[in-house]
């Protein structure tokens, strides 16, 4: 059977039993090992490892082992509970072998959750899956969490007195991160709140976010928009020691500097700008942002931008400064600009 995501939900929430198996597909191999986890935790209850009933097949093994699927299917445990046969990375190489071992299945045997990279409706292991009436064909698409599965994430995480501001936060998170990332922020929080009887605030989602992987150049371009002049040598001098690239921080300044001029530009004002980007801001960087755009004003950040794509194009020529001298002098001639 095909499943619609609602179906989709349900089955892996509560398998139904004594079903032969389900295929979970999509190019997302995060997003696909969550619901799979999910259902097998779901399916097999607490224990299931420690008993030994789980058994994981890789797929590339069964084209030489054809009966290894079929055996582990019908193999009965030392332990009572539902079992079930994870066959991981599977391709239409391993059709016949699925469909032979679900042809083959009895009210008793192991469920077969088979997990697959996105297949075409005309691909044999979907067919196998979605023409069979016992069994469920998931497919997982690259879709942001809908504000239904962020609750439900929130209640599994022990998270339910959240403000409305940090609720906010957490589904421009959710937009933003994949969903095993955003899992892991969740689970942060919880720990982060242990004991701790106050409402989830902003503060806390913003102590709990991952850090952005560009902070080294985050560092220098927040000081060169704060018109901190005083700061730009040392941290310029910590950059270059660590082998920082003058081009990839005049990069990270002119992406910084786009996105305070589309905040400031915004019809609704910097405030409503700020709302509107994309990927989202939160926490005490959106309040820096906020603070930035509004200070500098439409007019010199179109300045600022214009000097940066000039230093850009100047740093990729063949001029005779040196890059990080040259790219030094912009930082300090724009620190300098926003003082005015």
């Amino acid at each position: 059977m095909k499943l619609n995501k609602a179906d989709a939900n349900a089955w892996i929430a509560k398998p139904p039993p004594d079903r032969p198996g389900t295929l979970i597909h999509g190019d997302d191999a995060m997003r696909v090992a969550l619901k799979r986890q999910e259902l097998i935790a779901n399916l097999t209850g607490p224990d299931a490892e420690e008993e030994m009933r789980i058994t994981r097949l890789q797929a590339a093994d069964l084209s030489g082992d054809k009966a290894a699927l079929a055996d582990a299917v019908k193999a009965q445990g030392f332990f009572p509970g539902p079992r079930a046969v994870l066959v991981e990375d599977a391709t239409n190489n391993q059709a016949k072998v699925v469909l032979a071992a679900l042809d083959d299945w009895r009210p008793g045997d192991a469920h077969m959750v088979v997990t697959a990279k996105a297949q075409k409706p005309s691909s044999a292991l979907r067919k196998a899956f979605e023409g069979h009436k016992a069994t469920a064909c998931i497919g997982v698409y690259d879709d942001p969490m809908s504000r239904a599965d962020i609750a439900e994430a929130l209640s599994k995480a022990g998270l339910t007195r959240v403000d409305p501001d940090a609720q906010a936060a957490l589904n421009d998170l959710a937009a933003a991160l994949d969903p095993g990332d955003f899992r892991q922020l969740l689970d942060k929080l919880s720990l982060y709140k242990s004991g701790d009887e106050t409402a989830l605030s902003p503060q806390d989602v913003a102590a709990c976010a991952p850090a952005s992987t560009e902070a080294d150049p985050d560092e220098i371009v927040a000081i060169v928009a704060d018109n901190r002049v005083e700061r730009i040598g040392p941290v310029m001098a910590r950059l270059w020691s660590q082998g920082a690239q003058p081009v990839a921080l005049c990069i990270a300044a002119q992406r910084h500097f786009r996105t305070l001029l589309t905040a400031a530009a915004d019809p609704g004002g910097p405030g409503a700008g700020i709302g509107r980007l994309r990927p989202p801001v939160y926490g005490p960087r959106r309040d820096a942002m906020l603070r930035q755009a509004q200070h500098w004003g439409t007019p010199r950040l179109e300045q600022a931008v214009h000097l940066l794509t000039d230093t850009d194009l100047a740093l990729r020529s063949s001029a005779r400064a040196p890059a990080a001298a040259l790219l030094e002098r912009a930082f300090i001639r724009l620190a300098m600009m926003g003082k005015r």
